[in-house]
This record gives structure tokens, C-alpha cells and sequence, in this order.
């Protein structure tokens, strides 16, 4: 279908594929089945400009919006989900700076978030605070011009490898989800430390890692907007990044298809290529119609991001639930017409269904999501009522 992108857009779509093509995809399973980082694409990424997609040009980026993200993170996402993350989360981690900070601040950070010689990540998720985030109990103290943080977040999306975390911890225990603030770290703090690394099923390319604050001094000129105002810091980069989500999980289902529709035309039984039969057809078909739809939301709802629409926040949300949702339902057919080939590893099929299951759990369970949804209709509904 026709979605009448820009000029830039095309470009810049065009760039993500011969990156993807030429450089993720050859490299793509060496570093799922050793779980590394990809720091050799880091410097491709930072000498293409993806980085400073989003951030506004007078701090080094191309001034671009959530939209140019999506297009950008599906292209790349239909090589390898896992590699194409440090870049998202970069940009998940970036958000908070660009959306609630301070001219100072913004001067400090993104030039070298946008250039990528810094990576950037976002420190919600907590041991007992994951769905729940009111419940967060690392606390920053205030001590003369400083805070003290205490307390370990988990899960965190380029925990292992950034340079600046965008951190929400608990400034008034009293006062629930709004006694939170937000914190600009660096990795240098004394304090800070990365914990764990953990050893994930899928999206393996993608460091993911405990941070940990052990009585971490970070500036009072550090904190993003007014005390009190983190979990809504938190609230407006997750409706800005879920889009980001989306698009990988779109880049993913894209790629597993691509994959099942080839190996279907070149595989023979029965004395004919199994995309002749009627079962696969079906199957096919459902796959095309799902992308598509999930796609077709998911670039309006990034529109509406850029355009500042009213209640965008639904829309994010309503992308996000169904394009995870549909990359996994393609990544398990794809498997499934590929058959016994499609569970070995020495095709690349399997991956794209591992990876595809983190897009249904991260930066709010798609249970979560609904609730979002749900919460969202119903203001909507006592709004006309009145």
C-alpha cells in the first residue's frame, strides 16, 4: 500500500535497508548465538546519522519525528530485531531529555547522544515495580546540591553500554506515582554501577542489564522538570516510544514473512512448491492482511505523535498491542510453513519468533495495554456524556 511518504522519508527508508542488507543482516546470527553487542554497526549507525533521527537539529540531530523512527526501526528491524535495538533504545533513553528538559541539559546531552559517541537508556523497571511502576522504591535524597540514589532497576534496554540513563526514582515515598522524579545519570558517577547481564531467549544482540545505585551522587542540575513530575516524564516518553515498538515488531513479522513466502516457493512436495497448496495460501494471506493492518495504525498513530493530536496516547498504545501481537502470530506461522527446518537454527526463521515475543512484554505488557486502551474509551465515553 501507498502511504505517500515523503521525499526524506523514502531516503531515509532506503538508507535503513542497504544498512540492513549490507550490514546487519550478514552478522545478524553470529551475535544471537553469542549474545554480543554489536559494537561494529554502533559506529555504521552513528556515521549514518540514525541516531539524531529525533533530536532537533540545533543539538545535532536531523530533526525528524517518531514517524521517520518507525520507518527507520521496521527497516533495519526486518534483518535482526536485537541489533536494531541499540538504537531505539537509545532513543527510548533520549526521549525524557528531549520532551522535559531544561535548555542547559539539552546542550550537555543530546549533541553527543545524536552523533552516537554516547548511547542513551531508559531506567523505569524495578525487581517488584515492573506493570506497576507506582510502586518504585529506589529513592533519591536530597543532600545540599545533590540527591543520593539508592536502589537497582532491572531489565534495562542498553544497561551494559550506555553513557547517560535516564532515571525515575522516588523523591517523596508519601505521595505514590507522584513523588516520583527524573534523573539524568552518567555512567561515571561514583555509585553507579551495571549489575547483571542477563541471558535472554531472544533479541540477544541487545545488552540488557541491572543497574545499580549505591549511595550515587547525581547533581541537582541533573533532575528533568520539578520534583514530583517523573512518572509523568515516564507517561509522555512511553506514549512517544511505544510507536518505536511497534515498528520493531513490524520490522520483525515483515522479515519472518519475507522468509516463509520465499522458502514456500522453493519448497517441493508432492511434486509442486508448497505455496501452490491452499493451506499455505490461506496462511499466507492471513500473514499479508495482519502485517498491513499493523502497519497502517502504527504509521497513523506515529502521525498523530508528530502532528501533537489529542490523545495520542491511545493510539500508541492500540500500535503497539497490535503489531507485537501479530509478530507473533507471523513468527509461529512462519515456523510452522517452514516446518521441521523452521525449528533448527541453521535457518533464520526461529530467531525472528524468539525475538518476536519480547515486543508483547516490554514498555508495557500488551495486558497493559489494553488496560491503557480501556481506561482511554472509557474518559472518552464519560467526556461525550457530559
Amino acid at each position: 500500500m501507498d502511504y505517500f511518504l515523503t521525499e526524506d522519508q523514502i531516503a531515509l527508508r532506503d538508507l535503513a535497508k542497504q544498512i540492513a542488507d549490507e550490514k546487519i543482516r550478514p552478522v545478524a546470527a553470529q551475535h544471537d548465538r553469542d549474545g554480543t553487542f554489536p559494537w561494529d554497526l554502533v559506529k555504521v549507525f552513528a556515521d549514518a546519522g540514525l541516531f539524531g533521527v529525533i533530536i532537533p537539529e540545533e543539538y545535532g540531530g536531523t530533526g525528524q519525528g517518531v514517524m521517520e523512527l518507525t520507518i527507520m526501526t521496521e527497516e533495519m528491524a526486518k534483518a535482526c530485531g536485537g541489533i536494531t535495538l541499540c538504537v531505539a533504545a537509545s532513543a527510548l533513553g533520549t526521549f525524557p531529555i528531549i520532551i522535559s528538559a531544561n535548555e542547559d541539559q539539552k546542550k550537555r546531552y543530546l549533541p553527543n547522544l545524536a552523533s552516537g559517541k554516547h548511547l542513551a537508556a531508559f531506567c523505569l523497571t524495578e525487581p517488584a515495580a515492573g506493570s506497576d511502576a507506582g510502586s518504585m522504591k529506589t529513592r533519591a535524597v536530597k543532600d545540599g546540591d545533590d540527591y543520593i540514589l539508592n536502589g537497582t532497576k532491572v531489565f534495562i534496554t542498553n544497561g551494559g553500554v550506555a553513557n547517560v540513563y535516564t532515571v525515575i526514582a522516588v523523591t517523596d515515598p508519601d505521595r505514590g506515582s507522584r513523588g516520583t522524579s527524573a534523573f539524568i545519570v552518567e555512567r561515571d558517577f561514583p555509585g553507579f554501577r551495571v549489575g547483571k547481564e542477563e541471558d535472554k531467549m531472544g533479541i540477544r544482540a541487545s545488552s540488557t542489564s541491572e543497574v545499580i545505585f549505591e549511595d550515587c551522587r547525581v547533581p541537582a542540575a541533573n533532575r528533568i522538570g520539578r520534583e514530583g513530575e517523573g512518572f509523568m516524564v515516564a507517561m509522555k516518553t512511553l506514549d512517544k516510544s511505544r510507536p518505536g515498538v511497534a515498528a520493531q515488531a513490524l520490522g520483525i513479522a515483515q522479515g519472518a514473512f519475507d522468509l516463509a513466502v520465499d522458502y514456500a516457493r522453493n519448497r517441493y512436495q508432492f511434486g509442486a512448491p508448497i505455496a501452490s497448496l491452499q493451506a499455505i495460501q490461506f496462511m499466507l494471506a492471513d500473514m499479508a492482511t495482519a502485517i498491513e493492518s499493523a502497519r497502517a495504525l502504527l504509521y497513523a498513530a506515529a502521525r498523530n505523535i508528530d502532528a501533537n493530536a489529542k490523545n495520542y496516547a491511545q493510539g500508541s498504545a492500540m500500535c503497539k498491542l497490535l503489531a507485537s501481537d501479530v509478530a507473533m502470530k507471523v513468527t509461529v506461522d512462519a515456523v510452522q510453513i517452514f516446518g521441521g527446518y523452521g525449528y533448527m537454527r541453521d535457518y533464520p526463521v526461529e530467531k525472528f519468533m524468539r525475538d518476536a515475543q519480547i515486543t508483547q512484554i516490554y514498555e508495557g505488557t500488551n495486558q497493559i495495554q489494553r488496560l491503557v486502551i480501556a481506561r482511554s474509551l472509557m474518559h472518552e465515553a464519560a467526556a461525550k456524556g457530559k
